[in-house]
């Protein structure tokens, strides 16, 4: 099978095309520009450069969320015109999921999280289990602060993973103490890679119907929401 994975729901950029477990060819960059203007040349680049063209391709996974909601849809939108230009399979991951996924080897429970700001994060639990990456607890939307305390009364260790974990380390570090590390500098950036191998396991979805996984809503539908409570839910909700 050959995929190619996009994730653009963060800060850093990345793509990279396998076929079945077999990584051919990634780009990721972390730089502050519009993934807008970057992320169809650098499709373009890497097919070339693999000399694969996109009727080959049969799968596109693409990172759901959480994260950056115009990166989100940044990524999302290409991905599932991609997938229904083309006819063939998507597939949609949690952007927390490929961070956790980038530490196999780690024996600890691990936290991936981004910057919610106001204090919050989006996070999660997850953990490798005889070789297979299991999710312990649901992604979520959550203060830094009450993420750790909950954390604190389970029994285990914990792993950080992601930039934006230097933030709040001292947060984790206050309620969990020793029991809490920091990833290696190497696993804190999603790796297109990593979630093209987490897709190959996951069924694809409806690519018209797909829609980010953002957790929290953009500050305007959330005013717009506050200041129509007696309007239908979905009279405002804006798809893909």
């Amino acid at each position: 099978m050959k995929v190619l994975a996009i994730d653009t729901s963060n800060q850093a950029m990345s793509i990279a095309v396998l076929d079945d477990e077999k990584v051919i060819g990634e780009i990721t960059t972390n730089i502050k520009r519009n993934h807008s203007e970057r992320l169809m040349p650098a499709i373009d680049e890497l097919m070339k450069d693999v000399q694969w063209q996109s009727s080959e391709l049969n799968r596109i996974v693409v990172a759901k969320g959480p994260g950056s909601y115009t990166g989100l849809r940044i990524g999302v939108t290409v991905a599932k015109t991609l997938a229904w230009t083309l006819g063939v399979e998507l597939v949609g991951i949690s952007s927390l999921k490929i961070l956790a996924g980038n530490c196999e080897s780690s024996p600890h429970y691990l936290v991936p999280l981004f910057d919610a700001r106001r204090k919050n994060i989006y996070t999660g639990l997850y953990q490798w289990q005889n070789g297979k990456l299991i999710q312990i607890e649901e992604d979520k939307h959550i203060s830094a602060e009450q993420w750790a305390e909950y954390l604190s009364k389970k029994e285990g260790t914990f792993e950080l993973i992601g930039e934006d974990q230097a933030i709040f380390k001292d947060t984790f570090e206050r309620y969990l103490m020793n029991r809490v590390y920091e990833a290696p500098l190497k696993d804190h950036l999603p790796k297109a890679s990593v979630l093209g191998l987490l897709g190959l396991k996951e069924e694809p979805v409806d690519a018209h119907t797909f829609t980010p996984d953002y957790l929290k809503l953009a500050e305007a539908e959330e005013n717009w929401r506050k200041e129509h409570p007696d309007q239908l839910e979905e009279a405002y909700v804006e798809k893909i």
